[in-house]
């Protein structure tokens, strides 16, 4: 690959030196600099990657490829070491996007502040798997769309708040620093320090939404990114291809199923025909390559609710009254007696006992 790039350009070794990889989840560009910002919230690095699966050789190498389920855990298991309860909002607003890599450059590289972001929507898949990133037409504004859609990842704030915070860099690159979004846009609940989100981004910012969004308002959006380069966009554009060049596996019917049915339950209870028609399926298409694996629809979306309850427990500066239509529920009452016929015990006493648990443990 000697060819792609001069011998005296930089990025040919610090981005290009394991272009034979092949990437599987997430590439290890996304935890640039991951080490020195948890050592300066006084977190222990080592351990936190060793606790959430990583190997810490694998980030000195940007194109090496990160478990996704790996990545979020280390964002929250860092949060909750360093107690920062805003430690992916704070690691993304420092975030520069030559920082991410290939990605990064695809964004930096291109003509345009829109073509930057339809460029990086349509490179995201190659750097992230398991991840929606679109741009929308929405009216005055663009809406540029962010989510993790991994079955296995239900705690995945710190990420969402990381990877906008990055979106907005870019953006700022063409505009300044004090560029803002009309609105941004967090699908898990309001945190406790929330008042530094409107801060950081300085603009409004709703959570409990439906996606992750910045709302991008359309005027100057043809401002010409100060470091269009067409030939390296095709360079970085071509290598981020070569390290996903393998065979997918076939998606999972349940696993997709589940993605779909969280992000229908904001707005209610979900329906085989509302998630059947998300999926691109008829209701009784669905309905029965559901029950080949053993899991018919209703029981999914029981499962899917007592996950994320015992998830949204954890959050202690979540009121137990908040989660009956976080959860799909129209009331409060179906949501205790869902919750003692999966537990035994209300919300409250379960989370109680959880609370001892995390004393006990902490102090042992």
């Amino acid at each position: 690959m000697a060819f792609l790039l001069a011998p005296e350009s930089e990025l040919s070794t610090h981005l290009l030196a394991n272009i034979g990889d092949r990437n599987t989840g997430i590439l290890a560009a996304a935890a640039s600099g991951l080490c020195t910002f948890i050592d300066h919230y006084g977190g222990d690095a080592d351990r936190i990657l060793g606790i959430s699966g990583i190997d810490p050789e694998h980030l000195q190498h940007p194109t090496q490829s990160l478990g996704l389920l790996n990545y979020c855990k280390v964002l929250e298991e860092a949060a909750r070491q360093c107690d920062c309860d805003n430690f992916g909002l704070y690691y993304g607003h420092q975030f520069k996007p030559q920082a991410l890599g290939l990605l990064g450059y695809i964004g930096l590289c291109s003509s345009t502040v829109e073509q930057a972001l339809i460029n990086v929507a349509r490179a995201f898949p190659y750097h992230q798997h398991n991840s929606l990133t679109c741009l929308v037409d929405d009216g005055e504004c663009y809406r540029f769309d962010y989510q993790v859609r991994h079955s296995a990842i239900i705690v995945k704030r710190q990420d969402a708040e990381l990877s906008l915070g990055i979106f907005n860099n870019l953006i700022r690159q063409a505009f300044g620093s004090n560029w803002a979004p009309r609105a941004v846009h967090f699908e898990h609940p309001r945190p406790e320090s929330w008042h530094d989100h409107s801060r950081l981004f300085n603009a409004p910012v709703y959570f409990s939404q439906p996606c992750n969004s910045l709302l991008i308002p359309k005027s100057n959006m043809g401002r010409k990114m100060p470091g269009s380069d067409p030939i390296l966009l095709m360079v970085m554009q071509d290598a981020i291809r070569q390290l996903n060049n393998y065979e997918k596996t076939p998606p999972n019917i349940v696993d997709n199923t589940k993605v779909q049915v969280r992000h229908q339950l904001l707005n209610g209870e979900p329906t085989l025909e509302a998630i059947a028609a998300g999926m691109g399926l008829t209701s009784c298409s669905l309905q029965r390559r559901l029950r080949d694996q053993g899991l018919p629809f209703t029981v999914l979306v029981d499962k899917t609710r007592c996950e994320l309850a015992t998830h949204y427990l954890q959050l202690h500066q979540l009121p137990i009254s908040e989660l009956a239509p976080l959860l799909g529920y129209s009331e409060a009452s179906a949501f205790s007696r869902a919750f003692r016929r999966w537990f035994g015990v209300s919300p409250r006493q379960w989370r109680q006992h959880n609370d001892l648990l995390e004393k006990q443990s902490e102090a042992s």
